[in-house]
């Protein structure tokens, strides 16, 4: 026999090795759980030889078994590339896997027999095989001598076992391909005595891929830290690993032939048991699916996530069901857990941005219950101390949690549910209090939640917890879960204090606004003018308007100052800014105003002066201070410091009808003359008090018997819903209508200015609150001719007697003989002084109206002052005596020098005359 490879001629104690790793391969596939019938195969291939056989042959490829051979359990038709065949193991047995294949050698050392596995290893058909010298064929040929050897020496009776590389020839001659087999050659007789061998071989590749899956598949059920099962067809436990083994207790072999119910309780075995038939049934394949259980010997409930998959074998026949399953308790507790957190982390957004919008108690905690009921709760309830609700302020409550509370909100999801928290029910508006052993009342005593307990058939658990707010209770929230609900958690506990703690800020800001709301607003209204202003030639009608309580206070004033000479100026301004703040400045402006009206001073010197101030407001040094800082720093700077303010200030004389104007940064006033349409005045605006640097221009406007003016605030005129202009003109037309007489009423008889107002803030649709609104509304009704005495004095002695007798002559007219002694002796007084310190002609005026007001100019620009004249001087007592007998008395300046006036009251009225004697023997 020709030279055989180094590698072909290893031991045969190596070869044994190897062949046994091969055999425990084998063993291992049928530990596995490959089908039974593949590991009772006794035939090493079930394919039979084409060529002719002998002894060799019958010995190496198990023929097929005809059909009815006793003893065979059963047949199939067989399968594989060439003619059928029959077989006693189902396909998908080792032998599939292996692939073993034989051919016998003759007494010549050709092939003389080649089966069909080895037609299907070699690629080489039969026909072509037989007669064929393996050597040459398979061997290359530097390696082809010691074959030969080799073959010789099998031929002579000796066995040998070995690997060998081979390369199969290609088709028509070309190029092959190599391989690696395993050979098994066997010495053997043929008939005649001559020499033959069988050989049997395996292809060396498939069975170490086949040992390498085997380790694999062993190592990766065996030590996977999932539970890995292998059920069978009929449902029943072929196989567990360990891990699964470590839960459900036992050994592995403890496991085998369990089913579903030994598991898991019904119904969820039936379940299981119905998914993993479909699965077998139709080889879908189920991913994460939640099984529910528990383990042995335990009540406690655990979840698993289950993978199941149909297994086949190599053939594609089904052989069972694969499962592999994981504990997903803890996550499932993980993921409770973070979607709770995610659910409170939602609730708390929800409270931030839904709760306190509002700045009223009662609503901040109908807030508060829309927040909590259904997401967290069933039915809850806000209860707050009375005395924090009627503007108490002492702490709310008292030490042992007993004072009385009013109900002032209630939600449930429950229909019909009962209110919770007492033993009797308390509704919504009620005043109630705790009893000092309940737990509502230790949760308000020790400011901490408590658990009550269970009331009726319907609550399951109730949280009382207390609503702190800056270490104060202020209230008391409690929270309750039906029957069926999950029971409050120590997570629950925290959330439900976190929500009342936000509440109560909410309930106490509020509370807070509205103390200083109230204050505020009682500010404001004690600065504007009581009752119904009244005015010499003017009737008034006003109309103030605070904003609503979600609102501030604001600046916003009217004033009606009456100013000698039957004269009255009108007075209409805006405090930028709100709250208690603009209310002081406001107040402040309104004084100094009236202060400097009561000077005489016109209108445009009024609002210069009131300019001043207005800087002054926000220093500390008042207004050098401010001036001094203006000068200092750029004029776009620090504004936010300065208290901005708009007027209209107007100045309205009953004798000539005439109004003079002066605005600072104001709305401009509207006109409506008798018979035409409104009209809003062209008075120029200037700038707003607290600028400073700019010089206030004045207007004079001749009213008509009949007019009506309008000064208002931007409240009226301003909406968020509507620009500025748009409103002027509503207010203008509003304005326009009303100023013609009704038809209901005689055509010369105007609407009543009551009438007027209510029109125009019905009209404007001012229930809008976002601002204060004032509304000052004057309809001229000038002075009488015939109640107007005046008359031109030359400057001479003889002028004191004449002023004598024209008053006593116009008093007597007029009915007025109880006033004549007393005007006679001021006129005089005023004339005497007006000739002896005065200048020029001099102008004796009496005007007649709700008091007697007389008047005496001059050229003079020297001011009258008052002095103490000495016991022993014989006169300077003459201010002083007009003084006593007047109800008032001043002197202000004019365009061409002074005037200086007094006031006497009209008999019959409040206040009475004073005696002239009397009164002289007073000075001495």
């Amino acid at each position: 026999m020709s030279e055989i490879p180094a590698k072909a001629t290893e031991s045969t104690e190596s070869k044994d090795a190897e062949s046994k790793g091969l055999s425990d391969g084998v063993r291992a596939a049928g530990d596995s759980g490959l089908p039974a019938a593949a590991r009772d195969t006794t035939g090493g291939e079930a394919a039979g030889s084409r060529a002719g056989g002998g002894a060799g042959g019958g010995a190496a490829d198990a023929e097929a078994v005809p059909p009815g051979v006793p003893g065979v359990p059963g047949v199939m038709a067989g399968h594989g590339s060439g003619d059928s065949m029959w077989q006693i193991s189902p396909p998908g047995s080792i032998y599939d896997y292996i692939k073993v294949a034989s051919f016998s050698i003759g007494a010549d050392g050709l092939v003389d027999q080649w089966s069909l596995r080895a037609e299907q290893l070699f690629g080489i058909s039969a026909e072509r095989a037989v007669g064929m010298d393996p050597i040459e064929a398979f061997i290359d040929p530097d390696r082809r001598e010691e074959g030969q050897r080799k073959m010789a020496e099998v031929l002579d009776g000796r066995e040998w076992t070995g690997v060998v590389p081979f390369r199969v020839p290609g088709p028509d001659g070309g190029e092959g391909v190599d391989g690696l087999a395993e050979v098994y050659v066997m010495p053997t007789t043929v008939e005649g005595g001559e020499r033959a061998a069988v050989c049997i071989v395996v292809d060396v590749r498939t069975l170490r891929r086949i040992e390498t899956d085997l380790a694999a598949s062993q190592s990766i059920f065996g030590q996977s830290p999932f539970g890995f099962l292998l059920i069978d067809p009929d449902l029943r436990v072929r196989r567990v690993n360990h891990r699964f083994a470590s839960v459900y207790g036992g050994s592995v072999d403890d496991h085998r032939g369990k089913g579903v119910h030994d598991y898991l309780r019904s119904p969820e075995a039936e379940r299981v048991e119905a998914t993993l038939r479909r699965v077998m049934e139709t080889g879908d394949s189920i991913t994460d699916m939640h099984i529910t259980g528990f383990v042995p010997g335990t009540d406690e409930r655990r979840h698993w996530s289950v993978n199941l998959y149909r297994v086949h074998s190599g053939s594609g026949r089904p052989i069972g069901i694969a499962w592999l399953g994981t504990d997903v308790t803890a996550r499932r507790a993980a993921a409770r857990e973070a979607a709770a957190a995610r659910r409170n982390l939602a609730l708390l957004n929800e409270a931030g941005s839904r709760i306190g919008n509002s700045l009223d108690l009662e609503t901040t905690a109908r807030e508060l219950l829309d927040v909590v009921v259904p997401g967290f709760c069933d039915l809850a309830t806000v209860d707050l101390y009375q005395g924090l609700l009627v503007g108490d302020e002492s702490p709310p409550g008292l030490a042992d949690g007993s004072a009385e509370l009013r109900r002032v909100a209630f939600a449930s999801a429950v229909s019909d549910a009962p209110f919770v928290g007492g033993p009797a029910p308390v509704r919504v508006g009620a005043v109630h209090h705790y009893p000092f052993n309940s737990p509502c009342a230790d949760a308000l005593r020790t400011a901490r939640p408590q658990q009550v307990p269970e009331e009726g058939n319907l609550i399951q658990t109730t949280l009382a917890v207390p609503m702190v707010a800056h270490d104060t209770v202020v209230g008391l929230v409690q929270f309750s879960r039906t029957k069926g609900s999950e029971p409050f958690g120590e997570r629950d506990r925290a959330l439900a204090v976190e929500l009342a703690a936000r509440a109560a800020v909410c309930i106490d800001n509020a509370r807070l606004y509205r103390r200083e709301h109230e204050r505020a607003l009682i500010l404001q209204r004690s600065l504007l003018p009581p009752g119904d202003p009244e005015a010499s030639g003017l009737d008034i009608a006003c109309r103030y308007l605070p904003g609503n309580a979600a609102t501030e206070v604001g600046g916003d004033w009217f004033d009606v100052i009456e100013l000698p000479g039957h004269r009255t100026a009108l007075v209409v301004g805006d405090v930028m800014g709100r709250g208690l703040r603009a209310a002081v400045a406001m107040g402040e402006l309104r004084t100094a105003v009236r202060t400097l009206a009561l000077l005489d001073l016109e209108p445009a010197e009024v609002l210069s002066a009131l300019d001043e101030i207005a800087r002054g407001l926000g220093t500390s040094g008042g207004v050098q201070s401010a001036s001094r800082t203006a000068a200092s720093r750029p004029r776009d700077k620090d504004l936010s410091e300065v208290y901005l303010a708009t007027c209209v200030y107007a100045v309205y004389d009953s004798v000539t009808r005439r109004c003079t104007f002066a605005n600072a940064g104001h709305l401009p006033p509207v006109l409506v003359e008798p018979g035409e349409s409104a009209l809003m005045l062209d008075v120029p605006p200037g700038m707003p008090l607290g600028v400073g640097g700019e010089p206030f221009e004045e207007v004079e406007v001749e009213l008509p018997e009949g007019a009506l003016l309008a000064l208002y605030t931007d409240g009226l005129v301003e909406s968020r819903d509507h620009p500025l202009d748009e409103g002027l003109q509503a207010f203008v037309g509003a304005l326009t209508d009303p100023a013609q007489p009704p038809t209901a009423l005689r055509a010369d008889t105007p609407r009543s200015l009551e009438d007027v107002c209510d029109h125009v803030l019905n009209t404007l649709d001012t229930h809008h609150g976002e601002d204060d609104i004032a509304l000052l509304m004057a309809r001229v009704q000038g002075l009488p001719a015939d109640s107007v005495g005046d008359w031109t004095l030359p400057r001479e002695p003889r002028s004191v007697g004449r002023a004598r007798e024209y008053a006593r002559g116009q008093l007597l007219s007029w009915d007025l003989e109880p006033l004549v002694d007393t005007a006679e002796l001021l006129v005089s007084e005023l004339v005497t002084n007006a000739l002896r310190y005065g200048e020029g002609e001099i102008r004796l005026r009496l005007l007649l109206d709700r008091t007697l007001v007389c008047e005496v100019w001059d050229a003079g620009l020297v001011q009258p002052r008052r002095r103490r004249a000495r016991d022993t001087d014989e006169g300077g007592r003459g201010l002083q005596l007009v003084g006593l007998l007047s109800a008032a008395w001043g002197s202000r300046r004019t365009p061409r020098g002074k005037t200086v006036w007094f006031e006497l009251p009209l008999p019959g009225g409040e206040n009475g005359l004073t005696d002239p004697a009397e009164a002289l023997l007073s000075l001495f």
